[in-house]
């Protein structure tokens, strides 16, 4: 039994591939995320160009998606959390990590992909990457020649600061 690319520990045959071959369409927006990342690992670029949504064609290099799917190996997809996009819901967001490996190099692709339902299809609308959050100080800033935090009785500068 090959398990799905996308995760979920179930089969493939069970899990995505009904989603991607036109069998059964996605009930949720997260099902639609994880069959459309396990499109990438199958190179059935065509599902991703389908799966997104019309109004959200206009940039789509399907070419270029095709030869990042067939070059990259595919790692892993973790999903973060979910908003909305159930079953009665008509849009919702999918945080998820996608982990590839291109060029030798180990890369994650972290996004909130934004999904909305037409005509009870699921469908890709817009993806926003999510970078890191700077460091914000939670307490006075400490001078190098202020006394160190750590009770010791060096100065800062000479103790935890170096």
């Amino acid at each position: 039994m090959e398990l799905c690319p996308c995760g979920s520990q179930i089969a493939y045959k069970k899990c995505c591939e009904p989603c991607i071959t036109g069998k059964k369409p996605a009930t949720t927006a997260e099902q639609l995320m994880r069959s459309r990342y396990t499109a990438y690992t199958k190179v059935a670029t065509d599902y991703i160009r389908d799966t997104t949504h019309p109004d959200h064609r206009g940039d789509y290099d399907h070419e270029g998606t095709e030869t990042w799917a067939r070059e990259a190996e595919w790692l892993g997809l973790e999903i973060i959390e979910m908003i909305a996009g159930g079953v009665d819901d008509t849009c919702g967001t999918v945080e998820f990590v996608a982990c590839f490996k291109e060029d030798g190099h180990e890369r994650r692709h972290h996004e909130i992909g934004s999904f909305k339902k037409d005509a009870d299809s699921w469908y890709f609308t817009e993806g926003a990457m999510v970078t890191n959050k700077p460091i914000v100080r939670s307490g006075p800033k400490i001078g190098r020649n202020d006394p160190c935090p750590c009770g010791s009785p060096l100065k800062y500068k000479k103790c935890c600061g170096k």
